[in-house]
């Protein structure tokens, strides 16, 4: 363990092997950020509960949905038909068909993608992607980890969030009104 020694005049005084005040107080902020981080609940984890090989993957999706499920990719803007869907039910994730998105929580956000201000409870994982030369977070399905795009803090009302989701990550399922 460092230490500091303390002069008379009460400043701290480092030898060549110890750390100053400012890198321990510095150091430890960054480990502390680093356990809530990794530790934190909804990020990003290495297992999950479905896992196929990537040719199993292409087989069961397709170029397109594999693409954008599998390899990160994006949808070109307005594409996709679910950004013209507005029946009451349920936006699954097109790998797996785990329940993702209520159709109350949709919105037009002008992007051009099917938008969603709040994900179902333990449904999505989220982690830090630095591609293209920006920080964003991305959004992956819980469980099967299929990329369905990004999460901004632009949305609106409750929650300010905007799931920005790529239309062939998901499949849509109606619910009967009674």
């Amino acid at each position: 363990m460092e230490t500091v020694e303390t002069m008379m005049d009460g400043r701290a005084a480092m030898s060549q092997n110890r750390f100053s005040r400012r890198e321990l107080i510095a150091g430890s902020a960054c480990a502390a950020a680093a356990a809530v981080v990794i530790g934190a609940p909804g990020t990003a984890r290495s297992s999950f509960q479905v896992t196929k090989s990537p040719a199993d993957w292409m087989r069961e999706l397709g170029p397109a949905r594999f693409a954008i499920l599998r390899e990160a990719g994006t949808e070109p803007p307005f594409s996709s038909s679910l950004n013209r869907e507005h029946r009451r039910g349920t936006f699954a994730c097109a790998g797996c068909a785990l329940p993702l998105f209520a159709s109350s929580t949709k919105f037009d956000s002008g992007t051009g993608w099917p938008s969603f201000y709040k994900a179902l409870p333990d449904a999505v994982l989220t982690k830090a992607d630095y591609s293209f030369g920006m920080e964003r977070t991305e959004v992956l399905c819980r469980r099967c980890g299929g990329h369905l795009g990004h999460v901004f803090p632009d949305g609106p009302k409750p929650t300010g969030l905007r799931y920005c989701t790529n239309g062939l990550a998901l499949q849509f399922r109606s619910s009967a009104i009674s």
